[in-house]
């Protein structure tokens, strides 16, 4: 005893022992006979498990009485062909699933020979194979080799999903170029504007007060001049400035910024760092230009398009158009919570006993959608029903918006599905419309007869009656009824 507590009354944690000796032990999949593979299952059902690296690949074998065979390695891309004339031959008179994890584009160019070999390419997400590994054979391990087990495994007790690739039309090929383009546009110059940020705030630091930093007009006279002195020391500057930002630009901001760059407390410019500064603002105009293009290119892919219309008149062709490259069709799914699950929309919660956790998304869809669905909704702010229910669950969560704002996009994410589906037009008023209205009191027993007949329902039901009798209640008098 020690402590009250008997040690052999302790219980311990079973693990699955494993049948043989390195089971996960590989051979190269050249020395694969399948001949001897097949031996005695002539006509047996089998699920082929691969797991996808950037070098190596490894298949594994499960026949349909839960015994498997393998694995097998093969080098990424020079042994694809092996991997497809093994499979081909052991799917020769069988019915064979081929599996695979979503591993990025390491695996497409095996998915694409597989499909174009006739076979039948799963999918198994990997979330699955990853919880699955421990009640696989109860070790708290992964690696590759019994991974390849863990998807054959799922993909026979019907976890997987078909999985063909398939190409593309010659429109969405265009439309997943401009929506690539505007991300990678969105990227850099989020990079580039974070640079002239703190370029600015070195040099110059008076320029941000007076205009934002994304302002065409202060780009171009970064890109122009390259910092303040050489703005100070410009004759012209005024008219140049003016031209710049036309009516945007008022005369007191000209005024405004002239002063600042003779007048500035920032640290003075070297030859080359005036040189960095240009370029950088130089960088960030042609990024501008980039996404104004792609935006336009979207919008007139996007024109005709009914569901790319219906849901760009909600949130803009750019959004709508990363949406659909994304997650596709939104007629494609079920009902509008699957559609916000393939989002990361969806919340999930981690609480056990007195232990309550708080509810947050998933984040399991495309990043890229959520960062552009979290810009639509921010514009969405602007509606005033939305703006009341926004600024009600921020009071609510001690100021803080970014629980709220999610709100505001899990409600949207639904809505645009039904936008898209049952062809109607988005009203922001319908997102958050506010409690039910109450309905008049009923008594129990107009509640359990259910809605009243009628008038001439009942006065059908009468004809051919006598008079009706009085009824007593149990406790009380005789009831009088209407009319004696």
């Amino acid at each position: 005893m020690c402590g009250g507590v008997n040690p052999s009354a302790q219980v311990k944690q079973e693990v699955i022992p494993v049948r043989t000796k390195r089971a996960y032990r590989a051979k190269e999949i050249n020395a694969a006979s399948v001949s001897q593979v097949v031996a005695g299952r002539k006509g047996c059902r089998a699920t082929i498990g691969i797991d996808v690296g950037k070098t190596d690949m490894f298949v594994m074998l499960r026949w349909e009485d839960g015994t498997f065979a393998g694995p097998w390695h093969a080098q990424n891309t020079t042994e694809i062909r092996t991997i497809v004339e093994f499979l081909v031959s052991l799917a020769h008179g069988r019915e064979l699933i081929v599996a695979m994890e979503p591993t990025g584009t390491y695996g497409d160019a095996l998915r694409y020979a597989l499909t174009q070999a006739g076979l039948n390419v799963h999918r198994v997400q990997g979330k699955a194979s990853h919880d699955y590994a421990e009640i696989f054979d109860g070790v708290p391990s992964q690696h590759d080799r019994k991974d390849a087990a863990v998807v054959a495994e799922l993909a026979a007790l019907g976890k997987s999903a078909p999985w063909p690739y398939d190409a593309e039309s010659v429109e969405n090929q265009e439309r997943t170029y401009w929506v690539q383009r505007l991300e990678a546009a969105q990227v850099t110059g989020q990079m580039w504007m974070g640079r002239l940020e703190g370029l600015l705030a070195r040099h110059w630091p008076e320029a941000t007060k007076l205009l934002k930093l994304n302002s065409i007009s202060l780009l171009k006279t970064l890109a122009h001049y390259g910092g303040p002195e050489e703005l100070a020391a410009d004759a012209g500057a005024a008219a140049r400035l003016a031209g710049w930002g036309r009516s945007l630009l008022t005369a007191e901001k000209i005024r405004g910024l002239l002063e600042s760059a003779a007048e500035t407390v920032g640290v003075p410019q070297g030859d080359f760092e005036r040189k960095w500064l240009r370029d950088c603002a130089k960088q960030a105009l042609a990024v501008r230009r980039t996404k104004q293009q792609a935006k336009r290119e979207l919008q007139r892919l996007g024109e005709g398009k009914p569901v790319l219309s219906r849901l760009a008149a909600a949130i803009g062709y750019a959004t709508a158009s990363v949406l659909w490259v994304y997650l596709g069709n939104p007629q494609g799914y079920h009902c509008g919570e699957a559609y916000r699950k393939a989002m990361g929309l969806n919340l999930k919660e981690r609480s056990s006993g007195r232990s309550k956790g708080q509810l947050r998304i998933t984040k399991r869809g495309p990043g890229a959608v959520r960062r552009w669905l979290y810009l639509a909704a921010m514009r969405l702010l602007r509606e005033e029903t939305v703006r009341d229910w926004f600024e009600g669950k921020k009071a609510k969560d001690g100021d803080r918006g970014g629980k709220a704002l999610v709100g505001v996009m899990r409600k949207l994410a639904v809505a645009l599905y039904r936008v898209g589906v049952d062809d109607v037009a988005f009203d922001a008023a319908k997102l958050f419309p506010g409690k039910p209205l109450k309905q008049p009191p009923t008594s129990a027993r107009a509640r359990q007869k259910g809605p009243p007949l009628r008038a001439s329902a009942v006065t059908s039901s009468r004809e051919g009656r006598g008079p009706r009798r009085r009824r007593r209640r149990k406790g009380l008098g005789a009831t009088p009824v209407a009319g004696e």
